[in-house]
């Protein structure tokens, strides 16, 4: 498998668009907690080594990394809260969050990539979907990256004021240890209502 490079970058650079946006989001899947979205443009001249799918780096590395992608890039990190996760639901609620992060960039980008196969609506920008982007494009793979950082730190925070669903470790994914609180604690106004296990809980015949 192949590292991510600057191809789609400078193919669209090549195109005539001079700032290039990679976004992704993450937290499709737990029970808690926002989705969150990542905007990320790259210096072209200072792209910090060793970006890749937030997924194949270690803690330590992600860590190193956020530090260095928010120092040396134009980054904007937006959520979809709870609410509106289950208002919408998960990927409509997903995509409002990648239009706030583009929308929040220190200067109007001109092209966004976007990780996956589909355009969030509302988007009047140029745009293009990159499937599995995270592994394929250093923009997207530094979006996905401070994406994580960042909302995982969240979950982090949130689990100090309601401990015993493990959201330290687990970031609100529905690990035994989370399945488990929800059963002997019940549901906090972190939880995503509209996802079965959670429903079920508050609904229980």
């Amino acid at each position: 498998m192949t590292n991510p490079d600057y191809t789609f970058e400078q193919a669209a650079l090549d195109r005539g668009f001079t700032y290039i946006a990679g976004v992704d989001e993450v937290g499709r899947g737990p029970l808690a907690g926002p989705v969150v979205a990542a905007a990320v443009v790259l210096d072209t001249n200072n792209i910090p080594d060793g970006l890749n799918d937030s997924k194949k780096l270690t803690a330590k590395k992600r860590d190193a990394l956020y530090d260095a992608i928010m120092e040396q890039a134009d980054v904007s990190l937006a959520e979809a809260t709870v609410a509106e996760i289950d208002e919408h639901n998960i990927l409509r609620a997903s995509h409002i969050a990648m239009v706030r992060a583009i929308a929040g960039l220190g200067q109007p980008t001109d092209h966004a990539l976007i990780d996956g196969n589909m355009v969030p609506r509302g988007l009047t920008i140029s745009t293009e979907t990159v499937v599995k982007g995270d592994g394929r494009s250093l923009s997207i793979a530094a979006a996905s990256i401070v994406a994580k950082v960042w909302r995982d730190r969240h979950m982090v925070d949130l689990a100090q004021q309601y401990p015993g669903y493990g959201w330290e470790k687990n970031a609100g994914y529905p690990t035994a240890v989370h399945k488990s609180g929800l059963e002997n604690l019940g549901v906090t106004p972190h939880h995503r209502r509209s996802f079965k296990p959670v429903h079920n809980i508050l609904y229980q015949e």
